[in-house]
């Protein structure tokens, strides 16, 4: 077994040790399909408003940006810088094992966790309210991979200009609420003002859920959305190497 393996196989002992972490990383977007479904019967029928789909099926994918959100900017920022804090990325610099391990064990352990809540998301829709799958798989897939790798270079930046774990945590709050905002967590895409919409566009949430939605309804996601999640991911990520202390 490689050091790199070893750390994820850690990480990942670790994360699951933290039993309200895990909750709201993996279980809480399917509690809440789950919630909405039963406690708000207009969810499971057709709206006019949505070209006849169910308003469910369209929160459905808003829900795993929801999922991408709490992941990367709670979960990812307090590890990294907690990590960082309390020297642990200082003391691995010291060893064969580089600190850039850790933080790709990082990455891989909470997408890993991000794909099982989206998937038991999915599972608790499709079983107890007949949701259908996504309509384009693979446009799903694309969206759903730059939409994580986008939010991920969102978190890295985080922690790499603040300077201390608890500055990361708040300033990762910060931009948690208005990006589940962006994103349609209360008002969906199609129902958002014009110009509100038009702003989510250029979000890197509100491009991933926007290209979720139509990823599954049966389109591919446009250009532009794809375009902004590449962009903000090189962009934001490239700055985050840049200026990352290990100390």
């Amino acid at each position: 077994m490689t050091s790199l393996s070893k750390i994820i196989r850690v990480e990942a002992k670790l994360f699951l040790r933290d039993p309200v972490g895990t909750f709201f990383a993996i279980a809480f977007p399917a509690l809440l399909i789950l919630v909405l479904g039963l406690a708000m019967p207009g969810f499971r029928e057709p709206a006019d408003e949505l070209d006849g789909r169910l308003p469910l099926e369209v929160y459905l994918p808003i829900t795993m940006t929801l999922a991408i959100a709490t992941v990367t900017l709670m979960t990812l920022v307090s590890v990294v810088g907690t990590y960082r804090e309390r020297g642990i990325l200082r003391r691995l610099s010291t060893t064969p094992v580089p600190p850039a391990a850790v933080l790709v064990a990082q990455v891989a352990v909470n997408v890993t966790a991000l794909l099982g809540a989206c998937g038991l998301a999915w599972l608790v829709a499709a079983t107890v309210f007949d949701v259908p799958p996504p309509g384009n798989a693979l446009g799903f897939v694309l969206a759903f991979t730059l939409g994580a790798g986008a939010m991920c270079a969102v978190a890295l930046l985080v922690t790499a200009v603040t300077p201390s774990a608890r500055a990361s945590m708040g300033v990762g709050q910060l931009i948690y609420f208005p990006m589940m905002f962006f994103a349609g967590v209360w008002t969906p895409g199609p129902q958002m003002p014009d110009l509100v919409r038009k702003i989510a566009d250029f979000t890197p949430l509100g491009a991933a859920s926007q290209a979720l939605q139509d990823a599954w309804a049966g389109s591919w996601p446009t250009l532009s959305h794809l375009a902004v999640m590449v962009a903000f991911t090189v962009v934001l990520g490239g700055v985050a190497a840049r200026y990352f202390r290990w100390e």
